[in-house]
């Protein structure tokens, strides 16, 4: 098989807030949603590039279309009244400091640290926090690689929105690969480190490689994941980047070393498998030995609709990768906007269920990643003469509650597991205050 040097492909050229108006006007919009468009940018923030503008968007369905949405700020997404002033702002000819402040005071109000990881997540060696990592689940560890900590692409309805706003007080990150290793060694429980962002395929091989390396003797270590969007938004990231064949080789020595190399690739929507070079790139990574496994949110406007996963989820596993989570939309940033209420959720999941087959069927969903942990809604029921949401915990900080089900009372309304009440009578929701 030829080596990425015996190819050429696209350099990658990012689109960013100075394109931004041209491709507003482009979409349609008039020039009072341009303008609060970009007052919603200013607060969240905006990144795309030129592989998503010319092959994945189409643009004469535009602003509706899916993959524009994906990536481009919506006037509407937050707040009218922040959006507004912010706006005025703009405008007005306001200076930097001021738009800064002004976007600062919408974000403290946007949850962006949701599920209190700061203060419960942060794990401690020898007596000091350690920052840069994320230590919830028993198994696995978070880390978030310094050099890492942006994207090809950023999605609108992005959770991580917080690393990449310019404000290092909400910003994860860790340049320390001696002391992730240290903390393994410390700790044989953990058997599966995510390596996150951001997005580490950013990085170099090089960078990539002084994380991973480091942990392939680390004994009781069984996966190294990479959370990753490239596979969508630049598939050349392992096709003809100039180190993509470096890139590769870095994944076969994971998988020499004993280990899995889990690629936790995000689809949103179908269409990003469409494109030739996104098949290739999938074929290259498996050909590693590495397994794919794909995941997202379910997105108002987004991917709404039951015959979406089906299709992703037929050609995911068509190309060989693995359907893994369908999740909710996470209570931080731009929820309101963009959340499909729980019952709904489970509607659009059991219809997707039903279209595929038992090799698509390793999907989980719909999952809301909350505080205590991930919690499935399996489905609705009558319990007492009451209707109820069956749900469980796929995965806990408190172990004890994996995999036990447990009832919520019926509300059609309700998007997140702190806006679910308990059956009267049935005691509180388990791993819930």
């Amino acid at each position: 098989m030829p080596t990425s040097r015996d190819r050429t492909g696209p350099t990658f050229k990012a689109v960013t807030m100075p394109q931004l108006a041209g491709l507003l006007a482009r979409a349609g919009l008039d020039p009072a949603d341009q303008l609060r468009a970009r007052a919603v940018a200013t607060v969240l923030p905006f990144r795309t590039n030129s592989y998503v503008v010319d092959e994945l968007i189409d643009w004469d369905a535009a602003p509706d279309d899916p993959i524009y949405r994906l990536v481009f700020p919506q006037p509407d997404m937050l707040p009218a009244a922040d959006v507004n002033r912010i706006a005025r702002l703009l405008s007005g000819g306001a200076t930097p400091g001021e738009l800064q402040a002004a976007a600062h005071a919408v974000r403290m109000r946007l949850n962006p640290h949701p599920g209190e990881q700061l203060s419960l997540n942060t794990p401690r060696l020898n007596g000091e926090p350690v920052h840069g990592m994320q230590h919830k689940y028993p198994e696995t560890v978070l880390f978030f690689p310094q050099q890492g900590q942006t994207c090809h692409a950023y999605c609108t309805y992005c959770f991580r929105w917080p690393q990449f706003v310019g404000e290092p007080d909400l910003r994860m990150a860790s340049s320390d690969a001696d002391t992730l290793r240290a903390y393994l060694l410390a700790h044989p429980e953990v058997t599966s480190v995510l390596i996150t962002g951001g997005d580490p395929l950013i990085m170099s091989s090089a960078v990539l490689a002084r994380y991973v390396e480091p942990l392939l003797d680390v004994p009781h270590l069984e996966s190294i994941r990479i959370g990753t969007k490239a596979l969508s938004y630049w598939p050349h990231r392992v096709l003809t980047d100039p180190d993509a064949d470096d890139l590769l080789r870095l994944f076969e020595r994971v998988g020499s070393s004993g280990r899995t190399l889990a690629f936790m690739a995000h689809y949103s929507h179908p269409r990003e498998l469409e494109p030739e070079s996104a098949r290739r790139a999938v074929d290259r990574i498996r050909g590693t030995g590495a397994v794919i496994r794909a995941q997202a949110p379910l997105i108002r406007g987004i991917n709404d609709r039951a015959e979406d996963w089906a299709v992703l989820w037929r050609r995911l596993v068509a190309q060989g990768a693995v359907p893994y989570y369908l999740f909710v939309e996470r209570d931080t940033g731009p929820q309101d906007y963009f959340a499909v209420p729980l019952a709904r959720a489970h509607e659009i999941f059991r219809d997707a269920y039903a279209q595929v087959s038992g090799l698509a069927r390793t999907v989980r969903g719909p999952i809301m990643s909350a505080t205590p942990g991930k919690v499935q809604v399996d489905g609705v029921a009558e319990v007492a003469g009451q209707q109820a949401f069956v749900l469980h915990y796929v995965q806990a900080r408190d172990p004890d509650l994996v995999g036990r089900p447990f009832f919520a009372a019926y509300d059609p309304s309700a998007r997140w597991l702190t806006e679910l009440k308990p059956l009267p009578g049935a005691g509180p929701l388990p791993g819930v205050d």
